[in-house]
């Protein structure tokens, strides 16, 4: 397998079932997700929110975009280049998304992927919650330096 093959668009449905398994943590989504071989996904929702074992396995198991795209969430330049270079843009629209910046909503509605700008702000809000909960993960800066 080519590391090309990691820039693939998950279908619509893994990503509603996803952005549902963040918001209310969906047991029905979740499982949804393991039947339909997407369990990396489950993954990124706790490696998006900071947790260093589940971006371990995401690498690890070779999905190297989810990895870069946890990366740029915390604005590492670099990850957030090879999601360009590689052709994910959708993963990249969505790291800047997380990181405040409106236009890539646009870019994702414009592109007939309005589900993953979704998913971004979804994972945005988590991301905040989570900060206001005691561990503010923005003002650390990246817990994955």
């Amino acid at each position: 397998m080519t590391l090309l093959a990691f820039t693939m668009y998950y279908p619509q449905a893994a990503i509603l079932h996803l952005n549902q398994y963040i918001k209310n943590e969906d047991s029905t989504s979740f499982n949804w997700l393991l039947e339909h071989q997407f369990k990396e996904l489950t993954y990124l929702r706790d490696g998006s929110a900071g947790n260093a074992k589940a971006l371990q396995w995401l690498i690890v198991n070779n999905h190297i975009i989810l990895g870069a795209f946890i990366n740029a969430i915390w604005e590492d330049k670099k990850a957030f280049q090879l999601l360009i270079a590689k052709k994910a843009f959708h993963w990249a629209a969505c790291a800047n998304i997380i990181n405040g910046d409106e236009k890539a909503i646009a870019f994702l509605h414009k592109s007939k992927l309005g589900h993953y700008a979704d998913l971004a702000i979804t994972m945005q809000l988590r991301i905040r919650k989570l900060g206001d909960e005691g561990s503010n993960f923005f003002q650390m800066g990246s817990p994955y330096k």
